[in-house]
């Protein structure tokens, strides 16, 4: 049973019934920010597996992606992953999945043992639990080292984190319009008034109508307001004679 459980922000999650069953099952249910998908980076990677698989599966017939859908699941879960070093099928059942081609010689030996001894089979089930256990572990371990190999390398390349005051005016980016604007409308929405900026890089603001909402600090930046430019304005001397 998992600790927490991330989605979006959507009706279908956000809920009387799935808040029941959060809490029934003693699950923490955390939301993602709006308009920002790097909080569900390990969803959004197996959606972009899964689409580039179904890509060369239906080809020039993308409207028959559904039947084609259970084949990929098939694909995705018995390949290797680097992150954790074996298959997520390996991490399930403890073992490799048979290939059809290994049917046969698979029910052949079951065959030949179909009246094991119960105690050595109980047995080799205890062992094989153990094993599974030492698996996850290890995938677990992986899949850690993975991903701070993958930080150190993405924090390089990171801008300078944005530092945001309380009471400090920013503007915030309309995402509707990253690929497509329309003419003569801007992207950026506001001016809003920021209330905190967490470690996390989330800020709280506050909306037109007195109420807060959570963003992400890279779709924001910060509002000069005419008097700032006011201030920084040099006199300028004019070069025609004075009628």
């Amino acid at each position: 049973m998992p600790k927490a459980l991330i989605s979006k922000r959507e009706t279908h999650f956000c809920n009387k019934m799935m808040e029941k069953t959060m809490k029934s099952y003693r699950v923490s249910h955390r939301f993602s920010t709006s308009y920002h998908p790097q909080t569900s980076g390990q969803v959004e990677n197996t959606n972009r597996a899964l689409k580039r698989i179904l890509e060369k599966t239906v080809k020039n017939n993308p409207a028959i992606w559904s039947r084609k859908l259970n084949d990929a699941l098939w694909d995705f879960r018995n390949a290797y992953e680097t992150p954790t070093g074996t298959t997520p099928y390996k991490l399930i059942y403890g073992k490799n999945c048979h290939l059809p081609f290994k049917i046969e010689h698979c029910a052949y030996w079951a065959l030949k043992n179909c009246n094991p001894d119960l105690i050595i089979a109980g047995e080799k089930q205890m062992f094989q639990l153990h094993e599974l256990d030492k698996l996850r572990h290890q995938a677990y371990e992986n899949s850690r080292l993975y991903k701070e190999r993958t930080k150190v390398w993405h924090d390089r390349k990171l801008r300078m984190r944005k530092e945001f005051k309380h009471g400090n005016k920013v503007l915030l980016f309309h995402s509707k319009y990253k690929f497509k604007q329309p003419k003569l409308r801007s992207r950026w929405l506001g001016p809003y008034v920021v209330k905190h900026q967490y470690p996390s890089k989330y800020v709280e603001l506050y909306g037109k109508d007195g109420k807060t909402f959570i963003v992400n600090d890279h779709r924001l930046k910060l509002y000069h307001e005419e008097e700032d430019y006011k201030d920084q304005g040099e006199e300028i001397t004019s070069f025609f004679p004075k009628q």
